[in-house]
């Protein structure tokens, strides 16, 4: 029997994964999707499966899931039927890696006053906020320790608004791209705080990974030099040790529950067969969709399970530059953002009192370019006007975008449950997603998506765009109305009530002894931040618990 059992091998899985390997433990990991990250002859080293390749990564869905093979059923409202869409639905990667091999790498930490929102803003009409049953400076310490174990790249101080930090960033910030210099240096004349994006990925050589060499196919892109350093770093160290098995195209159907303990799990591997494995301890690392929905299947009952989805509510402005070509192909995704629409001022206090509100808030802004030749060329007319457009390049060369991680508010009607009657080709049900953004978010995304507006006129654009995913009718329905953020939060918060939460302080469910989750489906609220590294500690910290280690 194995110490422990790791469902997932994502951020949260490899760091819980890597704490307990370090501390002596034997783990096993268990990831439906298959292995594209580490070398099958060598697991303690990176593949090179991964490339600069639009059609593999965007349309074939390298990285998983196939949403054929796994979809989802979404809807906006149970007042819409049994589902209105059956297909991709805001889908993380399945894969070695989980959601690390994909993104372009923000990792930036919460703020004090995110863990006590309730406490310092106070309660909103329909939604579920409170405060966390944890507050930062408890979480520090695994903050400073995870971001030297995957590598991060920033420079202290650069955010005005930031909490505190025991230390440094473990690397320099990287090169800026061209036109992030343009859009901060607008954003400052307009009375914003622009700063270097802290990044999980190398600015100079690191833990025996190279520098990023500036490609710009980070986001939804497995990183073909391995310069981003989540999950690949905690992957190879804790397969270094020797102490984990890794088990890829394994998919658990059950956690099998005796009394207060989870025994183990039932699953299917590569060759379609069942299994069961015992375990001293689960751990679920799924993400806030998949992970609910293994605990459905598995007869966990909750009123909290489920509920309170978070997604980021994206705003997104868009701005045209006819004269001006801002080569955002050429540094990493994202180099600059701001936090300003985290802040209450005197115009959030008005833009909420307008909306009838008691307080709105924002999110982080990201900076960021145009899209990638082929995606251009899936909108430009065919025939033959369409080789001067792709010289041209007016989306990839001449836009720039900014784009809000807008705060969800955490409302119990936004959720996950099994599908009735949809199932995957393994012949379980899929998650169903029930997801329609408030009163708040719009009204958070009206009001700063004026300001945004207002920085890519101070820029020199032609003329914008406001937008957003969701797409909603308030600003023009162009998006599809299924959130594409890929950030997916809450579900099975943590509190220390067993009437409202799901789990404890530890990340460990209420009613069971030895059953902890690792990954943002813990998440009270969302804030208005990527919730990677919070996670990340998260699960780091959860693991110390276990094994009784501190952080170091």
């Amino acid at each position: 029997m194995t110490d422990a059992i790791i469902i997932g091998s994502g951020p949260g899985g490899s760091t819980a994964a890597e704490v307990l390997t370090r501390a002596g433990w034997s783990v096993v990991i268990m990831e439906k999707g298959r292995n594209h990250l580490l070398d099958p002859s060598d697991l303690t080293k990176p593949a090179s499966d991964y490339s600069n390749d639009e059609i593999k990564f965007m349309v074939r869905h390298f990285l998983g899931p196939d949403p054929l093979i796994e979809p989802r059923a979404f809807r906006r409202s149970a007042d819409e039927g049994e589902h209105t869409h059956v297909g991709e639905v805001n889908s993380i990667p399945t894969t070695v890696g989980g959601g690390g091999t994909h993104a372009d790498g923000k990792v930036p930490r919460f703020r004090e006053e995110d863990f006590r929102l309730l406490s310092t803003y106070g309660p909103q009409e329909d939604a579920h906020v409170a405060d966390w049953p944890l507050t930062y400076d408890e979480l520090e310490p695994f903050y400073t320790e995870v971001e030297k174990a995957i590598g991060v790249s920033g420079r202290a101080g650069a955010n005005p608004f930031a909490a505190w930090r025991s230390g440094p960033y473990p690397m320099p910030p990287g090169a800026p791209m061209y036109g992030a210099v343009l859009s901060a240096a607008a954003a400052e004349r307009v009375g914003l705080h622009p700063y270097e994006a802290p990044t999980a990925a190398n600015s100079i050589a690191y833990d025996g990974r190279p520098a990023c060499n500036n490609c710009g196919f980070c986001a939804f892109y497995g990183c073909p030099i391995h310069a981003k350093g989540d999950p690949v770093a905690l992957l190879t160290k804790t397969m270094a040790t020797g102490r984990a098995e890794l088990m890829a195209e394994t998919y658990v159907s059950r956690i099998r529950i005796e009394g207060r303990r989870a025994t183990g799990v039932d699953y299917i591997g590569p060759d379609g067969v069942e299994r069961s494995m015992d375990a001293g301890v689960v751990i679920v690392a799924g993400g806030a969709i998949e992970t609910p929905r293994l605990l459905l299947q598995s007869g966990l009952e909750h009123p909290a399970l489920g509920r309170h989805l978070m997604v980021h509510f994206q705003t997104i402005m868009v701005g045209h530059f006819k004269d001006l070509r801002l080569h955002p192909h050429k540094g990493r995704s994202v180099t600059h953002v701001h936090d300003d629409a985290m802040i209450q001022d005197d115009r959030a206090r008005a833009a909420a009192a307008e909306a009838n509100l008691p307080w709105i808030r924002g999110g982080l802004v990201e900076h960021a370019g145009g899209g990638f030749p082929i995606g251009e060329a899936r909108h430009l007319p065919w025939g033959r006007a369409h080789a001067p457009a792709m010289r041209d390049a007016q989306m990839s060369e001449h836009m720039w975008v900014f784009i809000m991680q807008g705060e969800d508010l955490p409302y119990p009607t936004n959720a996950v449950d099994l599908s009735p009657s949809i199932r995957d080709a393994r012949g379980f049900p899929v998650a169903r997603i029930t997801y329609k953004p408030g009163r708040h978010e719009l009204a958070a995304s009206k009001h700063h998506g004026g300001i945004l507006q207002s920085v890519l006129e101070e820029m020199g654009a032609d003329w914008t765009i406001h937008t957003s995913s969701p797409g909603v009718p308030e600003f023009g329905d162009r998006a599809s109305r299924i959130p594409e953020s890929r950030h997916v939060i809450g579900t099975a918060r943590m509190g220390d009530d067993p009437a409202t939460s799901v789990v404890d302080r530890w990340s460990r469910v209420h009613t069971l002894d030895n059953l902890v989750i690792a990954d943002s489906s813990v998440f009270v609220t969302s804030t208005g931040y990527g919730p990677t590294l919070t996670l990340v500690a998260l699960a780091a910290r959860a693991a110390h618990h276990l094994a009784g280690t501190a952080p170091g």
